[in-house]
């Protein structure tokens, strides 16, 4: 059962994506972190005024959060986006573990007006020599150096 309390949660992500649109020149995307029902952190789409391709909103609200929290990880936090997470704002938000993620638009919202990640999907499932990106090993007798390093640090912070 959704709660007065998420809708208005929900509709300030919504305000801020089309704030973004309206006033910053910016994609139409807003979100909001919460915790113990209090707005810690908001993130707007800034990837064209950055020039930065990882400024989605969900990923600027996450950064802004853990700085005000300082922490990495988002404990018991909740996640509110004004459309579904794309491919990689979900591999940050697992990374950052929040307890909940809610979205107003989908995808296929999304899709319908130039933001189409389905794209990024079917990439990810195909064998690495069969996408567009080239992606490919280089072997050293040194890559796992960093891996032994880590595995035998006695101060590394595990996440």
């Amino acid at each position: 059962m959704i709660c007065v309390c998420e809708v208005h949660l929900m509709e300030k992500a919504v305000q801020i994506a089309a704030e973004n649109v309206t006033f910053k020149g910016g994609g139409p995307f807003g979100a909001i972190i919460v915790k113990d029902g209090k707005i810690i952190a908001i993130g707007r789409n800034e990837v064209t005024s950055s020039n930065d391709p990882t400024a989605h909103a969900e990923i600027q609200a996450i950064r802004a959060a853990c700085k005000a929290l300082n922490t990495f990880q988002l404990d018991n936090c909740e996640i509110y986006t004004s459309c579904e997470p794309c491919p990689m704002c979900i591999g940050a938000i697992y990374w950052a573990r929040p307890k909940a993620v809610y979205y107003a638009g989908t995808k296929e919202d999304a899709a319908k007006v130039g933001f189409d990640d389905q794209f990024i999907y079917e990439q990810i499932a195909l064998p690495m020599e069969e996408r567009t990106i080239s992606m490919m090993q280089i072997p050293l007798e040194q890559n796992i150096l960093p891996f032994s390093i880590w595995k035998n640090t006695m101060t590394k912070t595990e996440y």
